[in-house]
């Protein structure tokens, strides 16, 4: 049924409300209704532009994954200002912050939508994978100027980096730690390699 409301850009606005829902209620209650009722608009909407649910979905993560390309290109940019620690710390409230989290649960509660992802993401899990490159580029710029240990083992600390970070947010109804706690996380992954 119309609602009568415009929409600009429909799929924006479908992935906004998807997001405001996962951060509200979690991947349970994500439904093709559920979204086009937060976005106010008609159901049709939503299949005019997917083929279904699950291609909505997909798109959804694969929107989210260039917004971690987006942040890892400042973050890049960064390198060789204020502190790793710090830089690193504002980089993964950040990732995690946002729907982050949310998403990478919805990726692990449905199995159509891995299959899918699959095709763009081979190995890895989707977002954490993006962020993870994010922070291996960075660690890379810093090693380059010095401020890391040359011999550092980006390899191993930007996933390091990735799942504690993620813990450190996993629980989406709980207060998000603060930046002095997710700073002390990254300092002690940092300890030996940072200048």
């Amino acid at each position: 049924m119309p609602t009568g409301v415009v929409l600009r850009d429909a799929r924006r606005q479908l992935f906004d409300a998807a997001e405001r829902i996962l951060l509200q209620d979690g991947p349970s209650a994500l439904t093709s209704r559920a979204v086009t009722t937060e976005a106010g608009c008609a159901k049709g909407v939503l299949h005019r532009h997917f083929t279904d649910f699950d291609d909505f979905l997909a798109e959804l993560v694969l929107d989210r994954g260039a917004r971690i390309e987006a942040q890892a290109k400042a973050l890049c940019d960064a390198a060789g200002t204020g502190t790793v620690a710090d830089n690193l710390t504002g980089a993964l409230t950040e990732l995690f912050g946002s729907a982050a989290v949310a998403i990478v649960a919805l990726v692990t509660f449905r199995d159509e939508l891995r299959t899918r992802l699959r095709r763009t993401t081979p190995a890895g899990i989707p977002l954490l994978a993006e962020a993870t490159a994010m922070c291996a580029s960075y660690l890379t710029a810093e090693r380059g100027l010095g401020r890391i240990a040359a011999g550092a083992d980006v390899g191993t600390l930007a996933p390091t980096l990735i799942g504690a970070g993620h813990l450190l947010f996993a629980d989406r109804k709980g207060t998000p730690p603060e930046a002095p706690a997710v700073r002390e996380v990254v300092t002690a992954i940092l300890a030996g390699v940072a200048r």
